[in-house]
């Protein structure tokens, strides 16, 4: 009879667990490290992209030299963030990660901007080519990162709902830290670039001859005598 007394103990320990709702968080922390492992995966694929982007850039446009480092010094610096399923649990280390790739972001839009005034840069087969690596890329992100926001979303929800708040205050189950869009959308935010003043279109028309006036310079000739 005593030895039947610890397997009751863990029936009964097992149905307050499952009805506490530490089942639940335990599979929404899963959901939400399965998508922030998703997210990482596409920010290291487009980190990937960017030497060969870099080098194809050089050879057109070496005097952009501050462009192109600021972009290698952008990736080195994302590089340098280990981006393992524990940073979820670390605000602080998420805000650096989040901040190095916004850095990044912003680094390559000035990047594309310069490559904008280099037209056989543009029509180079292999920048081409990155570029549209780089879009679906940027695209994947996107959508990893709002799976990632929906997950943390619903976890949070969870873990601050009673009675599962007091599940998650017991077993450890923190709050995880979100995207700031906001701030990543400022930072990320290319800057002007002026490629040459186009001309005034009424300065247009006052340099284009009316048809059928005389060019510039020369005089109508005369009306023949009746």
């Amino acid at each position: 009879m005593l030895r039947r007394i610890p397997v009751v103990f863990a029936w009964l320990a097992l149905l307050l667990l499952s009805g506490c709702g530490y089942n639940t968080l335990q599979s929404l922390d899963q959901q939400v490290k399965s998508s922030w492992a998703e997210v990482v995966n596409q920010y290291q694929r487009r980190a990937d992209l960017i030497p060969n982007l870099v080098n194809t850039v050089k050879g057109y446009a070496q005097q952009e030299r501050d462009v192109l480092l600021g972009v290698t010094e952008a990736r080195a610096k994302v590089g340098s963030i280990q981006a393992t399923p524990e940073l979820v649990d670390n605000p602080e280390a998420f805000q650096r990660f989040q901040a190095a790739q916004a850095q990044l972001t912003g680094a390559l839009s000035r990047l594309l901007a310069v490559a904008e005034n280099y037209p056989q840069l543009k029509s180079d087969q292999n920048f081409r080519d990155l570029q549209a690596q780089l879009e679906g890329t940027e695209n994947r992100i996107a959508v990893a990162r709002n799976r990632y926001i929906k997950a943390v979303q619903e976890y949070n929800t969870t873990a601050k709902s009673f009675p599962t708040n007091l599940t998650a205050m017991m077993f450890g189950f923190k709050e995880k830290p979100q995207f700031t869009v906001e701030n990543e959308r400022e930072i990320a935010r290319p800057p002007t670039v002026d490629f040459g003043t186009p001309p005034s279109p009424s300065r247009d028309r006052a340099a284009s001859p009316r048809p059928g006036a005389p060019a510039a310079g020369t005089t109508e000739p005369a009306a023949p005598a009746k």
